[in-house]
């Protein structure tokens, strides 16, 4: 069978990662990348002298392409992932899948109506540090989950058109809604801003899942140091994911608390501390972005949804939205409808259209402030 024919669209950070892995994939082939900068697909053209190297979409979309991969900014998803659809490609989009719920849904809508696979490289969901914490929670393994406590933190890179929330939480939170399976019931965000008075650099995302679990997220530009750890804490064991630690990413630790039972009032209120084992399960090395490509093409041979599908990405956007409504108003909380289809008063903030702490609709995570180009940080 022909190899799937691939286009690269944006070359920039993550651009050259999916030409790599891409080009390794038995199923795909890369034929043509496109970047409206002649210095990125000079440098392209260094390593891929074989690939067609192309200024404009229209130009790429008139190569006979089966399927295209968008690595653009936030804010040119819709439009791109738009035309491709519409060319009659099937389209990989990097996170977050677009800029407000109604972009995302819209690709949602316009994919079942092309009949074309709509992916977002939520990366994450295919490391297999991941689905091993996945299978544990769901077998039950750590028991009842109490909490999900997540810190991403480094310095830099600042991104130009969304602020922090919107460049790091979508990592923990499609990691969530993975390993849960389950809805939120509200959602407030603080951070603030110091490079740019328009975007945050630091927040921290709160995220209410009823049932006594509760999920942090700590995301920051300003760090010193890089930290990528998540907490799953459970009434039985616990573990910790430390992404930076490529031998050992998972630690799981048999220790906890432990209440009294009885009729007697006095007896319940009794915790006793539980120290036991802690172990490192064995994690299959392996490159998630190779697993990513090697699904997406998959999903098209075999007409089926992705794992990290557009309702995937449409969760998130609404989860994206959502946080930055309540930084908008100093941390109020959103509480969210079943469905994430909008949420109600409850005297704290209106995540209805047209509600307080509104964003435009172009805008990802910014507020109605003139645009300023902040230089990255290196």
């Amino acid at each position: 069978m022909d190899r799937i024919k691939i286009g690269i669209v944006g070359c920039g950070y993550w651009g050259p990662n999916l030409i790599r892995n891409f080009s390794s994939c038995p199923q795909t082939e890369v034929v043509a990348v496109c970047d409206a900068s002649p210095a990125r697909l000079e440098a392209i053209g260094r390593n891929f002298p074989h690939l067609a190297r192309v200024e404009s979409l229209d130009r790429l979309l008139d190569l006979g392409l089966d399927a295209a991969a968008i690595a653009t900014p936030v804010s040119t998803h819709y439009p791109l992932a738009e035309r491709c659809l519409n060319a009659g490609l099937h389209v990989l989009v990097e996170k977050p899948l677009a800029s407000t719920v109604s972009e995302a849904r819209s690709l949602l809508e316009l994919a079942a109506r092309c009949g074309r696979v709509l992916m977002v490289d939520h990366t994450y969901l295919f490391s297999n540090a991941v689905r091993r914490i996945k299978a544990m929670v769901g077998s039950g393994e750590l028991g009842e989950l109490y909490y999900v406590d997540s810190v991403r933190i480094n310095l830099g890179l600042f991104q130009s058109d969304i602020n922090v929330v919107w460049d790091l939480a979508p990592h923990d939170l499609s990691i969530v809604d993975h390993v849960l399976g389950r809805e939120p019931r509200s959602i407030s965000a603080w951070g603030c801003a110091h490079a740019d008075p328009d975007m945050e650099d630091m927040a921290y995302v709160n995220v209410d899942y009823d049932d006594r679990l509760l999920a942090n997220f700590h995301v920051n530009w300003l760090s010193p140091v890089k930290i990528r750890q998540m907490i799953f804490a459970g009434s039985r064991k616990s573990l910790i994911f430390n992404e930076l630690n490529t031998t050992e990413p998972i630690k799981v630790y048999d220790r906890g608390i432990e209440l009294g039972e009885g009729p007697d009032e006095r007896r319940k209120l009794l915790v006793n501390y539980r120290s036991g084992d802690v172990w490192s399960p064995y994690i299959e090395p392996g490159e998630p972005l190779q697993e990513v490509v090697r699904h997406f093409a998959a999903c098209i041979r075999e007409k089926k949804a992705p794992l990290s599908d557009g309702a995937l990405g449409l969760r998130v956007v609404r989860l994206l939205e959502a946080a930055t409504r309540s930084l908008r108003a100093q941390g109020g909380r959103v509480v969210l409808s079943n469905g994430y289809h909008g949420a109600s008063t409850n005297g704290v903030v209106d995540s209805r259209a047209g509600g307080p702490g509104q964003l435009p609709p172009d805008r990802a995570g910014r507020p109605a402030r003139p645009k300023r180009r902040l230089e990255r940080v290196r």
